[in-house]
């Protein structure tokens, strides 16, 4: 009977699975028995068929036709029986975990590209790496003669996919090398496929560095800057302020050069255009010293924050807070130049990172025996199964909350163990801007991040504090499993119009509010409840706060709805941030065919004639 039941709930999940990726499903030897044996049992539509057992045994004629019926049901049980017992389940299909499934090799020719939180995936068979600029410059014009789709796409790192179709892509990786240092003015011209981390390694030498970083160092710097990814601190502005010049190679007009003396109005627009207006070859960058920075990390709560918010955003080169649900835990992370008078802080931890750590440990042990027993008797025996003491603080949280991911308490209990890991983890680090600005940001996840105006750097609104109060009163009311960290980063204003962080105020501050959800497991069906359960997060904080603090998404962050409503009122929405009117008319100019859109750029702004 358990294996019945095993049987039946792996043929749900089979079905579930192949509906969700509109496939074909494969034929099943289990479905094609019970298909078999149903057809055998069920009426007979013809009623001259249907014969009681006293007149077919009367009839020698009956006697063999009912013999070789029977013959054809005992052939069909004994295939049944020996498929069933020839291709056992394994442990792994019983426990419904996820495995990954294929019907067949991929063609040569088609390519699977997916974002890094394995969110969103297409598959193309159109998918271009140049190795020159001569020969990116052909396929775009040879693409743009047939109206062929090649939608510029990076390292393929933002959260909502922006740069993926399944239509066809382009791809710089291959276009990555720095063209030009000016030690003097501090800047640096690159191919935009250089990476974010190749392209600090490639500059230190010669003492400089960019002036901000996002939390990650492998993005293309194309893509990093067409998005508007940011750092943090309220005098640093977003990525794309770094941007000097750039080469575009458009559809219509060839490869056009912008900059503040060049086509200004083009180029501020370009800056960032997400990749609709052109795909970025070349960025000059402006760079600054390369310094050492000292990171200071203490644990505060909100009362302390409201008091010295103003000075901590004042007097620190950056500074970001990480808030952590269900707990009154805010964690400050500040980070500074080292002194040349007094020189790093002598500073001695109070406790050792396994001291730190040991606890969440502790409960991730304890939490096995409640959840999984088995699973220790499984990791017993498991040589694969990585040592508990060589995890991560980070790895760690992704297996505690894989246990229970939705379940409040369980949540809660992880939030705890957090906030009292950054508690033990108070101290100062002091390494180089791009060793120390990073942040381990765990494992794939669901994250939705806001952009909103917090006044300026002499009189903060103080909104951004508001918004955080009344998200966590939000998170609270509606028992939404929200895991830590909630991030508040901040950046000075942007003169690129298209950036959420745009503004004609040079002194105007920005606030940069993240909220996220991890998918710690592959299992496809857990996977698909915290995708429900994140939307369903996300919605109420878009219902309830966006519009109160005038809040945008960050472009990489962005989800396209579905409900034709809810795409319109989005639309109307950017209409007044944006100047979406004079994006779409560069697009029509530079892009006639659209052949660098995908559909979420097709979809988010609409020519006016299509609304």
């Amino acid at each position: 009977m358990l294996r019945a039941l095993s049987l039946r709930r792996s043929l749900q999940a089979f079905h579930h699975y192949h509906h969700h990726h509109h496939q074909q499903q494969p034929t099943n030897p289990h479905s094609n028995l019970l298909k078999a044996l149903s057809s055998t049992t069920s009426p007979n539509p013809n009623p001259n068929l249907t014969r009681p057992f006293s007149s077919l045994s009367s009839s020698p004629s009956s006697e063999a036709e009912f013999r070789k019926y029977l013959g054809y049901f005992a052939l069909l049980l004994g295939c049944g029986i020996a498929t069933y017992y020839s291709f056992p389940f394994s442990d792994s299909a019983k426990h419904k975990k996820a495995q990954l499934f294929r019907y067949a090799p991929l063609p040569d020719d088609l390519h699977t590209v997916s974002n890094w939180s394995g969110t969103h995936e297409v598959q193309t068979r159109v998918f271009h790496q140049p190795e020159s600029l001569e020969e990116l410059e052909q396929i775009v014009k040879e693409a743009n003669e047939k109206k062929q789709k090649i939608r510029p796409v990076g390292s393929g790192l933002s959260p909502n996919g922006i740069g993926l179709t399944r239509a066809g892509m382009v791809n710089l990786a291959l276009l990555d090398n720095v063209l030009d240092v000016d030690v003097e003015k501090k800047r640096v011209r690159v191919q935009a496929g250089i990476r974010v981390q190749q392209l600090v390694d490639a500059i230190k030498d010669y003492g400089i560095t960019l002036q901000n970083f996002a939390s990650i160092r492998e993005q293309q710097i194309g893509g990093i800057v067409q998005v508007g990814a940011h750092g943090t601190g309220a005098r640093l502005p977003p990525i794309d302020e770094q941007v000097i010049s750039m080469k575009l190679v458009t559809p219509a007009k060839g490869t056009i050069e912008v900059s503040k003396e060049k086509d200004p109005e083009l180029f501020y627009l370009a800056r960032c255009g997400l990749g609709g207006l052109g795909v970025v070859a070349e960025v000059t960058l402006q760079c600054v010293e390369r310094q050492e920075l000292v990171e200071h990390t203490v644990v505060s709560n909100m009362k302390e924050i409201k008091k010295n918010h103003k000075k901590l955003l004042s007097e620190n080169k950056h500074v970001k807070y990480l808030y952590i649900p269900y707990t009154d835990t805010v964690v400050v992370v500040t980070c500074n130049p080292v002194s040349k008078w007094k020189g790093p802080p002598k500073f001695k931890p109070k406790y050792s990172h396994d001291e730190a750590i040991q606890h969440v440990r502790h409960l991730y042990q304890e939490s096995l025996k409640k959840y999984s027993p088995e699973a220790i008797t499984a990791k017993s025996s498991d040589n694969s199964e990585p040592d508990i003491n060589e995890l991560s603080f980070t790895e760690l949280r992704d297996k505690l909350l894989a246990l229970d991911p939705l379940n409040k308490d369980h949540v809660i209990q992880v939030n705890q163990a957090e906030a009292e890991f950054w508690r033990k983890s108070e101290g100062y680090r002091v390494g180089w801007s791009d060793e120390i600005l990073g942040f381990d940001c765990g494992g794939q996840q669901w994250v939705s991040e806001t952009c909103f105006p917090a006044g300026t750097l002499a009189k903060p609104s103080m909104k951004d504090l508001e918004y955080i109060e009344d998200l966590k009163k939000l998170i609270e009311k509606e028992e939404i499993p929200a895991p830590a960290p909630i991030e508040q980063r901040w950046t000075a204003s942007s003169k690129s119009p298209m950036s959420p962080a745009s503004s004609s105020a040079e002194d105007d501050i920005f606030s940069w509010v993240g909220i996220i959800m991890y998918l710690p497991t592959m299992d496809a069906r857990q996977r698909k409840e915290i995708t429900e359960e994140f939307f369903h997060y996300r919605r109420l904080s878009q219902t309830q706060l966006w519009d109160l603090y005038s809040a945008y998404e960050h472009w990489a962050k962005i989800e396209v709805p579905k409900d034709k409503d809810e795409l319109a009122a989005l639309q109307a929405r950017l209409r007044k941030r944006f100047p979406v009117d004079e994006y779409n008319k560069a697009r029509k100019e530079l892009d006639p065919n659209r052949i660098l859109s995908n559909n979420m750029q097709g979809k988010l702004f609409p020519s006016s004639d299509t609304i």
